[in-house]
């Protein structure tokens, strides 16, 4: 069993933590203040905030490998501060485009896209440099609380940015959103990155290559790739027809459908909060495992609500969703800094990420079942989707960890 000595983390990784609240926050509050003026205050149909949604997310696909190989090269602190001034100088243009009236929907999605590209870098650089800040028994403990940065961010920031654009149609949200991402890049600017050795320039193909080479053939990281994949897919399929769902099929209105949603970040917020506790009782290969297990009962209570139309079956499904893989995203972040070597974290942490490009995947499939056979196909599908994911980890030898590897 784990030992529950306390583990030391130093103040370095404080400031680390800090910048990334006020990174992750400042995201939030943009992200849900950018729809809301795109409609009211420029006139934007589905349509239009769809375009707008995907310039908001297409550097995901785009940038997250070309940022891990750049987050191999250079100081890993230095790409995240320029990363977040990047993200800084997007806001503060929107800022003056809405105080000037010359904002267009054009331009809030270009600034939208060059500030997700901020977020990708910091995205990538930030797993790969905790390591180079903490102890590696401290691991589970830092990437709790990176987690719980997050989470607290994807709560409160959307709720924040709404209400503040409802007050001053923009220009306090993407303010307020400007000052916490100037924040950020002070505090990173204060983080002790340790030197690392100097390594001879190659190719970026191969840089590439090395990276998914890693990956793909251990063990360990490629059925957490998979299963992260599949997990994204289902999940989205299953977001993509949930609300119409839950109006015609539970009965629910606006609130309701708001407060079952609403679920899944108290589960976010209480698994982060008890991810360092699990990690201490639990062996680590059942950390690990808890997330897609979780992932599949809510599967199976939201096809329960096909006979049992609840609200309360779908809040506890949601809730799960959040509880479990909160635990899932923490214990294999520490498991990929714990087996990749410090020169390939940066590219190890792009591929990880570019398992979240299952999501337009899973959004699409999902609204083309709904659309030819119903919502209530859809969440069979997804169902069998979080199966496979759950039985791939299930077989893997990463669920046999004893303890997080050496």
């Amino acid at each position: 069993m784990p030992s529950n000595s306390p583990v030391h983390i130093p103040a370095g990784f404080n400031r680390l933590a800090w910048s990334n609240l006020a990174a992750q926050s400042a995201e939030q509050i943009a992200l849900a203040a950018a729809p809301i003026v795109a409609v009211l205050s420029l006139g934007a149909g589905a349509g239009a905030t769809g375009v707008l949604q995907t310039a908001q997310t297409l550097p995901f696909l785009l940038f997250a490998i070309p940022a891990g190989v750049v987050a191999d090269r250079m100081s890993r602190r230095t790409l995240m501060a320029a990363a977040e001034g990047l993200r800084t100088a997007s806001l503060l243009a929107i800022l003056l485009l809405t105080a000037t009236h010359a904002l267009s929907l054009p331009l809030l999605a270009g600034l939208g896209l060059v500030g997700a590209c901020g977020t990708v870098v910091f995205s990538v650089a930030g797993p790969a440099l905790v390591p180079a800040l903490v102890p590696r028994e401290a691991l589970i403990a830092a990437n709790g609380r990176i987690e719980l940065a997050r989470t607290v961010a994807f709560a409160a920031g959307p709720a924040l940015g709404g209400a503040l654009v409802g007050v001053t149609t923009g220009s306090a949200a993407f303010g307020l959103a400007m000052m916490l991402s100037s924040l950020a890049v002070v505090l990173l600017i204060a983080v002790p990155e340790p030197d690392r050795a100097a390594r001879a320039r190659r190719h970026p193909l191969q840089e590439l290559r090395e990276g998914a080479a890693f990956v793909f053939s251990h063990p360990l990281l490629r059925p957490i790739f998979v299963t992260q994949f599949v997990f994204n897919a289902a999940f989205f399929m299953l977001q993509a027809v949930y609300v119409p769902y839950a109006i015609h099929r539970l009965g629910l209105d606006a609130t309701g459908v708001g407060l079952t949603l609403a679920c899944f970040g108290v589960g976010m917020v209480l698994g982060a909060l008890m991810a360092r506790h699990v990690a201490r009782v639990l062996r680590f290969g059942v950390v690990i495992a808890i997330g897609p297990i979780a992932g599949l009962l809510a599967a199976v209570l939201m096809v329960t609500t096909i006979r049992v139309p609840s609200a309360v079956i779908a809040g506890a499904a949601f809730f799960l969703i959040g509880v479990g893989p909160i635990l899932w995203v923490i214990s294999t972040t520490t498991l990929r800094q714990a087996v990749t070597p410090h020169d390939l974290l940066g590219r190890v942490s792009a591929i990880n990420i570019m398992a979240t490009g299952a999501r337009p995947v899973g959004a699409a499939a999902g609204a083309l079942i709904g659309a030819i056979s119903g919502a209530e196909a859809c969440l069979v599908v997804a169902a069998i989707g979080f199966l496979i994911q759950a039985i791939v980890i299930l077989i893997s030898p990463a669920t046999r960890l004893a303890q997080q590897p050496a």
